[in-house]
């Protein structure tokens, strides 16, 4: 499994963990695994053009 597969499961992990917090009502929760979603996402956008880049 590539690095971008690895970060593009972790991201689908933390959606759903953001999905139960704010089902279970825990705002702060919330926040920290949105924040921590957004930077995994970045993380995987840019393992992906490192691939598109080695490709070339």
């Amino acid at each position: 499994m590539s690095r971008g597969d690895e970060l593009k499961e972790l991201a689908s992990d933390l959606s759903r963990a953001v999905e139960t917090a704010r089902r279970v009502g825990l705002p702060t929760t919330v926040y920290l695994l949105s924040m921590a979603l957004v930077e995994v996402k970045e993380a995987a956008r840019a393992a992906a053009e490192e691939d598109d880049d080695g490709a070339a």
